[in-house]
């Protein structure tokens, strides 16, 4: 499987469709999941947003993800089983870039600001780094639409060496 890990806003959902058209796999958005399922444990008030049961996005998850073939996009990592991914891609967007983004999606006050904070400190790129083995943590720019295309190719190229290497 391959991770597409990153802030909201950073370009996760976007590269994750265009790759799994391109390369024949299945895409997974796991905020889609949860809400679709409603795999919730609680609501948090100071955010404004559902909690969710990460024990029952597990259960929903673990068959597909033996299948393989299966892009997962989600906000954070460290619940996820190591052996679920052999790709792990941190999406980074500028500050700037990424402010304009998420308060068009409506983000404002403490949840934009800490959304931003959480890219200016890498804290999903750190929590990456501790949760999988490093030489499979990649980080990827994602600021403009040639960002993305670079992305879509590099990434299909690595699937394809990795298809080679594992038949």
């Amino acid at each position: 499987g391959v991770l597409f890990l990153g802030t909201p806003g950073v370009g996760k959902t976007t590269l994750g469709k265009e790759l799994a058209s391109r390369a024949g796999m299945t895409y997974i958005n796991v905020g889609d999941m949860a809400k679709e399922g409603e795999l919730y444990e609680g609501f948090d008030e100071e955010y404004d947003c559902p909690i969710l049961d990460e024990d029952r996005v597990i259960d929903e998850l673990e068959d597909k993800m033996s299948e393989g073939g299966v892009i997962i996009d989600y906000h954070g990592c460290d619940f996820f089983p190591e052996r679920w991914f052999h790709i792990v891609f941190v999406l980074r967007t500028e500050n700037s870039f990424l402010y304009d983004r998420l308060e068009s999606r409506g983000y404002k006050g403490k949840k934009l600001q800490d959304n931003i904070q959480c890219e200016i400190f890498q804290t999903l790129y750190e929590e990456a780094m501790l949760s999988y083995r490093e030489e499979i943590v990649h980080q990827l720019p994602s600021n403009t639409p040639e960002d993305l295309e670079r992305n879509l190719d590099q990434i299909m190229q690595w699937i394809e060496q990795w298809m080679k290497d594992n038949n």
